[in-house]
């Protein structure tokens, strides 16, 4: 039986990542990408999932280069029926931080092989108490942590879940998702007519998508909301 869940996360912390880099200013866009999700939520190579990987690409104790395995690790994903969708914004607000990493005396040096680690400039970053949300889809229950960490900066954020009601699957009709997906992951499984870009690494996301294909429908509050089924973590 397939279960949804609606998820929202709250930050503790300031959260910064860079989606796009102007100048020296380092942007962070207001939302939350599906792979970067997955590690958040401890959902990658973690025996209480059945998503362990091999050996050669083990994830949980220490990384030995900075490649991501995006294949590799979400593939057992894809293999317990486990999909997350990326997160939007239910409210946010921006911050922009100056610093200079040079002046700041106490740091520790790290080697010269991190990337996409600014030395100095201003970020703009997503302020404390923003909010976000997004879903899961999946084969069997999920517990995940209440903690959770987030950005470059590992920033603390709160994770509540609510089950939605049992959903049902319809046949494939032509329907509008607004919520932002990964197109790699419902082209191969529904016919996308329209969508809004949404620019940022790894794979760019979109949103407002009209599409054709098998969806659930899910009362949400006042709206009845219609999400992708068959959804799946897709590399070429």
């Amino acid at each position: 039986m397939t279960i949804l869940y609606r998820c929202t996360i709250e930050l503790h912390d300031s959260l910064y990542f860079a989606t796009r880099e102007i100048g020296r200013l380092y942007e962070t866009e207001p939302i939350l990408h599906n792979y970067a999700l997955c590690y958040a939520l401890g959902l990658i190579d973690n025996p209480s999932y059945q998503t362990t990987v091999a050996e050669e690409d083990s994830y949980r104790y220490f990384c030995p280069e900075q490649v991501p395995k995006y294949a590799e690790h979400l593939t057992p994903l894809n293999q317990q029926g486990i999909y997350v969708t990326p997160a939007r914004t239910v409210n946010y607000t921006a911050v922009l931080n100056t610093w200079k990493y040079a002046n700041n005396n106490y740091h520790v040096e790290m080697e010269k092989t991190q990337k996409n680690i600014p030395s100095f400039g201003r970020t703009k970053e997503i302020a404390p108490e923003s909010q976000f949300e997004f879903f899961i889809i999946t084969e069997k229950s999920l517990k995940l942590p209440k903690w959770i960490r987030l950005g470059k900066w590992a920033s603390k954020a709160e994770l509540t879940m609510e089950e939605l009601p049992s959903s049902k699957q319809d046949r494939e009709r032509e329907f509008i998702f607004s919520y932002p997906l990964n197109p790699l992951d419902v082209m191969f499984t529904h016919q996308v007519l329209s969508y809004d870009t949404i620019n940022m690494p790894p794979v760019s996301l979109i949103r407002n998508v009209r599409m054709r294909g098998e969806y659930y429908s899910v009362q949400m509050r006042k709206e009845t909301l219609k999400i992708p089924a068959q959804m799946q973590y897709r590399f070429r």
